[in-house]
């Protein structure tokens, strides 16, 4: 069983800084694609970031040119680096670990339970 701990959330005022981690667990061999999405009640869950095993990232133009995706394979690990945060970045965070190689098999993929972000003044 493969699981996915995301840690790092918090209230921040507008134009701080966080940065959240997403720790996979599990017999893991190899994870192809770690992404990041955000959940506002009421609302989809959208991708705000994603980065492949090869180092290809994505982003959601809402969070491009603030936002920074980055993984340590040898940990299972995925980052991301939040800065010049909004009052509409607020959110409940997911890490996505997708297309999971572990000792046991293959698995699509894995979700975290979220951490919460809170950009208020």
């Amino acid at each position: 069983q493969v699981q996915v701990v995301e840690s790092g959330g918090g209230l921040v005022q507008p134009g701080g800084s966080l940065r959240l981690s997403c720790a996979a667990s599990g017999s893991i061999l190899s994870i192809n694609v770690m992404g990041w999405y955000r959940q506002v009640p009421g609302n989809e869950r959208e991708l705000v970031a994603s980065i492949t095993n090869g180092g290809s990232t994505n982003y959601a133009d809402s969070v491009k040119g603030r936002f920074t995706v980055s993984r340590d394979n040898a940990k299972n690990t995925a980052y991301l680096q939040m800065n010049n945060l909004k009052p509409e970045d607020t959110a409940v965070y997911y890490c996505n670990a997708h297309g999971v190689v572990t000792t046991r098999g293959f698995l699509m993929g894995s979700w975290g339970k979220g951490t919460l972000v809170t950009v208020s003044s």
